[in-house]
Parts: C-alpha cells; structure tokens; sequence
C-alpha cells in the first residue's frame, strides 16, 4: 500500500497548522510535518517528498495589503537553496499529479497565486480575487457546504452535505469579470457551494452564505480536481465534540471526510 506523506505549511501569521495536521493524520495520512515557509526557502525540506500539500489558515502578513498577496509574491518570486524559482517546484508538484488544500487563508494563497480556479488549464495566471463580506464584518459561523457532484475535485468525491465553521472577513470571491464566473460554472470549478439545509440547496441568503459570494461558492477546484481551496475550516470539525450542538445530539459528517478522500486518492494511486 502507498505511503502518504502530507506537508503543512506555516509561517507569517498562519494558526491553524496544529489542527490542519492533526486531522490529516486522523484522516490516514502515514506522515503530516508541519514545516515553517522559511525551511522550504532553505532548502531543509522539499515538497518533492511529499503527496499531499495543505496551505492552512490564518493572517499570513497580518492580511496587509490584501489577505495572502504578500505571501503569493514570496512564492511567485522567491527561489530556494538551490536557485529553483519557488512557483516551480510548486508547479512540478501539481505537474506529478499530487494533491493540494488550501483552507481560508491557504484558499485566497492559492487565488492569488494563480492555482485556482486555472481555467483552461492556465496555472500561476490570476483570475479572481477574494475580496471582503458583504457584511463589512469578520464572520465567525457555522456553515453547511453543498458538494457539487459534477466537480471532478478529489476532496468532494461522494461527499454529503457537510458543516463547519467559517472565520474570515475577506471571502467573497470576485471573478476577473463576468465572462470568468460563467466559465467557472460551467467548467465545474465550483466544488463546494453554501447551502440552506433546509432546503438542500445553494443560497445567496445571509448569513447561510457568509460573504455574499456569486453562485454561493465556498470552494473551487482546478481543471485536474486535484486542488481544492475553500473557506470554510475542514480541520476545526475533526471530532463529534468541535460540534456546537453534539450535545443535543446534533450531529454532521465531520470535515475530516475532506482530508480522508484526499489519503485514499493517493494511496489508490
């Protein structure tokens, strides 16, 4: 059977790397290092010797000058210990076909970044932008995520409708223009959508969505549905008791089905 190693990135501001791992190793994964951006500089650890790569959140830069923008140009622009540009050894990443998350903070990385939602295939080209609520407000929620069963996205494959909490105050996704959105729903970029779970389906009504994205988007993939960036925290609902109501005997499927949909596509693999 295939071995899993998963790389959590932190540094900068990012708090939710204890967690994020935590929960990969829940979820199979043989090896979850949490590794500060500065070693990947460094040269002391290489993303060629892992599978699974998750960018999770936080305030990277205390959100200065746009959430994760600072950081997206240390990735674009920085090289490592051996002269290879950052942005590249990302791509041969994504080139090997292994797979990326992005979470919250990582989700808007990866959007400025260029990763996501990569219509066309075109990588490292940005295309949206994460910008703030249309609540003006930090929102600090439980949510329900609609998984889009057309999506090609790894993460979602079967899933059901999922809950978990959302803590951001820049996320509403913001296409390059009007023609990108129809071309990310057509594409089938859109993974996971904010839902009423009443109904069962997508909504724009707050504060169901919490930051008035179009078509209700909380997660988007790329064209291979190996990267998934969301802004809802998968890692912050990894046992029965992070449930606001498991008390009441309340009970959701966990965000650790992400992560766990993730080991199993690469130990299958």
């Amino acid at each position: 059977m295939a071995v899993v190693n998963t790389l959590v990135i932190t540094g900068y501001g990012t708090n939710s790397h204890l967690e994020t791992a935590h929960t990969a190793r829940l979820a199979g994964s043989d090896k979850a290092d949490i590794v500060h951006f500065s070693d990947i500089v460094a040269g002391r650890a290489r993303l060629e010797d892992y599978h699974f790569l998750i960018f999770p959140g936080g305030f990277l830069d205390g959100d200065d000058l746009g959430a994760a923008q600072a950081a997206a140009m240390r990735w674009r622009h920085l090289k490592d210990s051996s002269g290879v540009l950052l942005q590249d050894r990302l791509k041969a990443f994504l080139d090997d076909g292994k797979l990326v998350l992005g979470i919250c903070n990582g989700f808007q990385l990866l959007i400025k970044l260029g990763v996501l939602p990569s219509l066309d295939g075109l990588r490292f080209e940005r295309q949206a932008s994460l910008g703030h609520n249309d609540s003006a407000r930090f929102e600090d929620r439980w949510v329900h995520l609609l998984p889009n069963p057309c999506s090609p996205c790894v993460f979602t494959k079967d899933l059901p409708m999922l809950a978990m909490p959302v803590r951001h105050g820049e996320g509403k996704l913001i296409p390059r223009d009007a023609e990108c959105l129809q071309r990310i729903e057509a594409g089938q970029h859109i993974a996971l959508q904010y839902a009423d779970p009443t109904s069962g389906k997508a909504t724009q009504e707050y504060p169901l969505n919490p930051n008035g994205s179009p078509l209700a988007i909380a997660g988007l993939t790329d064209t291979t549905g190996h990267v998934l960036g969301l802004m809802p925290h998968p890692e912050a609902f990894h046992h029965v008791t992070n449930h606001p109501a498991w008390t009441r005997g309340e009970l959701d499927p966990p965000g650790t089905l992400l992560f766990a949909n993730a080991v199993r596509y690469l130990r299958d693999r």
